[in-house]
């Protein structure tokens, strides 16, 4: 699946669109910042709660190619700044973390692709 077929997923919406649009190699859900640095996969897709420009900082040092901010969270104005500089594809959603996570294992196939 590619960035841009995120927005395909139900309940997902692109709200940062300049990004390089590249295969997602899977996802990892997680608000804590220093732990998404230490376990996700450079090329995934990170599920989170925290809307604000550290997220995208964490985002670029682990390679993270997108993010999914869930439960309607406000985004900051600096966060999209820096997506936007960054190249890191920004996407909204009502949904819980818990729900989307599922949606998106589903979208990816299933299956790790670490």
């Amino acid at each position: 699946m590619l960035i841009s077929e995120l927005a395909s997923v139900p309940g997902l919406e692109c709200v940062q669109t300049d990004f390089v649009d590249r295969p997602l190699l899977g996802g990892y859900t997680s608000d804590l910042l220093s732990d998404v640095m230490a376990h996700a996969v450079s090329g995934s897709v990170l599920v989170t709660i925290q809307a604000h420009r550290n997220t995208i900082a964490v985002a670029s040092l682990a390679g993270i190619s997108a993010i999914v901010i869930c439960n309607g969270r406000a985004l900051a104005p600096d966060l999209l700044e820096t997506a936007r500089e960054e190249k890191i594809g920004v996407f909204s959603t009502e949904l819980s973390q818990f729900e989307l996570s599922g949606r998106l294992w589903t979208a990816l196939g299933g299956e790790s692709r670490t």
